[in-house]
């Protein structure tokens, strides 16, 4: 027995297996109704967490004040004070100190972005009661916790309107501002605007330790991915290693996950979203990929990102220390953009075929003697185009000066008669047997025309007559007759009659 018969023979037997296993629900289901069965079944559905039960902002977000994240803030702290010179990395990498630290820090980052998402969420709960419709109109949780923490209970402040230009852009300022005067909201209790502003103050405390972290891996972007820092720079890099949560994560994803990486939302209240870029991230707005033209500058993310996750590859595998790798892909980058910003080649205009005066081939014989003959030149057209000496030509027509007859016209007179000429055997329009048969039927079948004949082409084999009514009759024999009854001695179709003399 093969290997492929014995693996289909065990799953036989494990089908028969559990076969036996699964109970019979069909016994048990029947007289049960569709809509009892959708009822029992309960929709799996995520249940948001309930903020409103919490008094202060440290019951929902723990992060800040966890031992683990104390420690780290406090190592940050150390390393940002370090000289750059004293930093070494060693291999191998993943248990070098400073490369441990890197990928504790972009871990800690993601979790920061998402504690600050809680606090927007429990800050959003409390201060809907003073202001419901800012939810809506700021959507950025960063942006909608400064706004909260700027506004406070007094949020028809005339000195209130005028910073928060700082912190929303013109249009988002315009319509809170004119939101402001008509919202339904009452203002704060002052132990709910205290929590409030303790939670703002949490998350703007958080978002400047999600800074510094980003400055340090920066910083030791050169010595933890030195190909990724010569293809991209330090900064970029150190964007896409913090987003992704590490060397690793980043070369384990696709080019297509890549370029997305660091995507913002924007919102444009009452206006158009034509303009919008929802999947440009840290690769688009790259230096390299901006000073492509706007044509050409989603194919230059592609094409970036698709080169960042090799030299993330080549990173994340320890190879080429000295930055070499990213160098390379760099040039090869920057050549495929130049290639991509060259004009289309200019069409050559093709020269014409070299002239060869070498003779033709000519076929002879009785055919072709006669082939030539037939559709060689008529005495009428050579006739035209001759010319006599000394005299001046008539023109055909004024639009074409200089087209003129030749000496087929006859006389010296102004629009004098053309010469008839012969009608040559050889050049004369021929039809063959066939077409003359299918001709002679045409002609017997009804297909006479006022063309061939003197009779009108609608003549038909059924007339109307007094005495009969309805009468079938002979065009052709009709016509036949009446060419004998006018027929006489002197008339142009009479013909030479021979007379049988009479011998007595």
């Amino acid at each position: 027995m093969s290997l492929a018969e014995e693996l289909m023979a065990d799953f036989d037997d494990d089908d028969d297996e559990d076969l036996e296993d699964i109970p019979d629900l069909g016994e048990n289901l029947k007289g049960v109704k569709k809509e009892e069965l959708d009822d029992d079944i309960e929709e799996a559905t995520e249940e948001p967490m309930d903020t409103t039960k919490y008094a202060s902002v440290h019951d929902v977000a723990k992060l800040a004040r966890s031992d683990e994240y104390l420690a780290l803030v406090k190592q940050l702290e150390v390393e940002l004070k370090r000289p750059q010179d004293e930093v070494k990395v060693t291999a191998p990498l993943e248990a070098d100190p400073q490369y441990k630290l890197i990928v504790k820090l972009s871990h800690v980052a993601a979790d920061i972005d998402n504690e600050i998402n809680v606090i927007h969420k429990f800050v959003r709960d409390k201060y809907e009661k003073r202001f419901p419709e800012l939810e809506t109109l700021v959507p950025n949780a960063l942006t909608y916790l400064a706004t909260v923490q700027l506004l406070g209970n007094e949020i028809n402040s005339k000195v209130v309107k005028e910073q928060l230009g700082g912190i929303l852009d013109a249009s988002t300022c315009m319509v809170v501002s004119v939101t402001v005067s008509t919202t339904q909201g009452v203002k704060l209790e002052p132990n709910e605007l205290e929590t409030v502003m303790d939670a703002c103050n949490l998350a703007a405390q958080l978002h400047v330790n999600r800074l510094e972290m980003h400055q340090l891996v920066e910083w030791r972007m050169a010595l933890i991915a030195p190909n990724l820092v010569a293809l991209l720079g330090s900064t970029t890099t150190a964007h896409l290693v913090s987003q992704a949560g590490g060397l690793s994560p980043l070369a384990t994803m696709p080019s297509c996950n890549v370029q997305v990486l660091g995507k913002t939302k924007k919102n444009l209240i009452g206006f158009s979203t034509v303009s919008t870029n929802p999947h440009h991230g840290f690769i688009y707005f790259h230096q390299l990929v901006q000073k492509m033209p706007p044509d050409l500058k989603n194919k230059a993310a592609k094409i970036l990102a698709a080169k960042v996750t090799l030299v993330a590859r080549i990173d994340a595998q320890h190879e080429s220390s000295n930055g070499e790798k990213g160098a390379e892909f760099l040039a090869l980058v920057e050549s495929k953009f130049e290639k991509m910003l060259e004009p289309p080649p200019v069409k050559a205009n093709k020269a014409l075929p070299k002239p060869l005066d070498k003779a033709s081939k000519k076929r002879g014989g009785r055919r072709t003697r006669k082939m030539k003959e037939r559709l060689g030149m008529t005495d009428l057209r050579k006739s035209a185009n001759r010319m006599n000496f000394g005299e001046l030509g008539e023109d055909v027509m004024q639009e074409h000066m200089g087209f003129d007859i030749g000496q087929v016209k006859t006389g010296n007179v102004t629009g004098g008669r053309i010469r008839t000429a012969a009608v040559d055997q050889k050049t004369r329009a021929r039809m063959s047997q066939k077409m003359m048969r299918q001709m002679e039927r045409q002609k017997a079948a009804g297909g006479m025309t006022s063309i061939r004949s003197k009779m009108a082409g609608t003549a038909s084999s059924v007339t109307f007559t007094p005495i009969q009514g309805l009468e079938i009759i002979n065009p052709a024999a009709q016509e036949q007759q009446q060419c004998s009854s006018t027929s006489n001695y002197f008339s142009s179709s009479g013909s030479f009659v021979n007379i049988d003399r009479m011998t007595l």
